[in-house]
């Protein structure tokens, strides 16, 4: 079973922009969540994973937030991408590759891992390297 089109597109604009979709879902009224928190990983970290699983640790590393707004992500043909580059804090020790980054809901800790997809090509990461992702990158939804 596929989805349609827009509601294809629907669904990335109330995942990532906390747009309404007319008599279906709406923005939690209370406290909804302002924010998307972007990570970066070493490896996939699969459906059944969260925001930790394996989720880079070098030093000086945190995840990113990302306004859920049209001024944090532009949506376009059921594809999502940040409106700016993502910048990570900058490696102050240690190393790692990355591999993957996720888009979930938490600062830190196992936040629920919302997407995931291979970053190419790998970003190697050392001391003074400061990883990014940029506009160019995307979420497609299908």
């Amino acid at each position: 079973m596929s989805k349609g089109d827009t509601f294809e597109n629907d669904l990335l604009k109330l995942i990532f922009n906390a747009a309404a979709i007319a008599n279906i879902a709406d923005n939690a009224a209370t406290s909804p969540l302002t924010n998307l928190y972007v990570s970066l990983h070493t490896a996939d970290p699969g459906e059944a994973g969260n925001q930790t699983t394996s989720e880079t640790t070098y030093t000086g590393y945190s995840r990113v937030a990302v306004a859920r707004a049209s001024g944090g992500w532009a949506i376009t043909a059921n594809s999502v991408s940040p409106v700016a580059t993502i910048n990570f804090p900058a490696c102050t020790g240690g190393t790692a590759t990355i591999t993957f980054v996720g888009i979930g809901t938490a600062s830190s800790g196992a936040g629920k891992l919302l997407y995931s997809g291979a970053v190419s090509p790998n970003i190697s990461v050392s001391s003074g390297v400061t990883p990014a992702i940029t506009t160019a990158s995307t979420i497609t939804e299908d």
